[in-house]
């Protein structure tokens, strides 16, 4: 028998669809395309796409260039060319639409990469949209802190009273993209310390010496037992940074942020809120 229909205020909402016609949402990879961040970037788009049914999600990569990683330039202009058809064929509803919105999988700011992915936009012709990266938000907070716990370097849910022998007592958040990268990853830092209780300091992993001198001030302030949080989604980062980086600190290390459902939530917010779609807050999205 089926079952019966829920009413009242309990009754669960019906889930909002992508409008007819909406443009495509783009992911664009940064780094090296490689299988894992083809994974990676398939399952942040899955995620967008069962909170957005209906949403058309497609990856470009920043440093692609092939059918099995095809690049941000060539998704945009087919893309494009796509619209112009629909456009000719009598499809009059897109005419004040872009062709795409573009969401960078990025955590933080990286100005050299997003001159990239402006570049990429303009060499296209597509007239897509450009979004901000994802952070700061208070669920990338949510977020690093998961990773941490995963590690065993934090404490799963401060209101449990067991405690974890390895919990760190100072983080250190690694980022890259300079410093304003390092400013941005600060203010997520604060909402991960609150959560914590523990300090948290931001350090730039593409600068000479910057993670060695911020362990080095969290030991000062007394800190013993320290870990390394990254404050990247994993595809903009090099092999083997993140242990360099930990071995340099002398602490253990998180994983990156990958596909966390946080991030796939977060890439369909900055495409919603560039289209003015309201997403139901019971579907999870974030309101930006």
């Amino acid at each position: 028998m089926p079952r019966p229909r829920q009413s009242g205020r309990h009754r669960r909402p019906e889930p909002v669809a992508a409008p007819e016609g909406a443009p495509a949402l783009v992911l664009a990879v940064p780094g090296a395309p490689t299988a894992a961040s083809r994974s990676l970037a398939e399952e942040v788009s899955s995620i967008a796409r069962s909170e957005l049914p209906g949403l058309d999600a497609r990856i470009g990569y920043v440093d692609g260039g092939d059918e099995e990683f095809p690049s941000l330039e060539a998704v945009l202009s087919h893309a494009a060319a796509e619209r112009k058809a629909r456009i000719e064929a009598g499809a009059t509803d897109l005419k004040d639409s872009p062709a795409a919105v573009v969401v960078p999988l990025l955590a933080g700011p990286d100005n050299a990469l997003l001159r990239r992915i402006r570049q990429a936009i303009m060499n296209s012709g597509s007239a897509a949209e450009l979004t901000d990266v994802l952070g700061p938000h208070p669920l990338l907070a949510e977020a690093l802190h998961v990773r941490l716990s995963e590690a065993g370097l934090a404490r799963a849910d401060r209101a449990r009273l067991f405690t974890v022998a390895t919990a760190a007592d100072g983080i250190i958040l690694a980022t890259v993209g300079g410093e304003e990268a390092v400013q941005a990853a600060g203010i997520t830092g604060m909402l991960l310390s609150a959560r914590l209780a523990v300090p948290v300091l931001a350090a730039a992993l593409d600068e000479d010496g910057a993670i060695s001198r911020t362990a080095e001030q969290l030991r000062n302030s007394g800190s013993q037992q320290l870990a390394l949080a990254p404050y990247l989604i994993g595809p903009e980062i090099a092999d083997g940074l993140l242990g360099a980086a930990a071995a340099e600190a002398g602490c253990a290390s998180a994983e990156a942020l990958g596909a966390y459902m946080a991030v796939g939530r977060l890439v369909l917010s900055n495409y919603a809120a560039s289209l003015g779609i309201t997403l139901q807050s019971a579907q999870g999205a974030p309101t930006r």
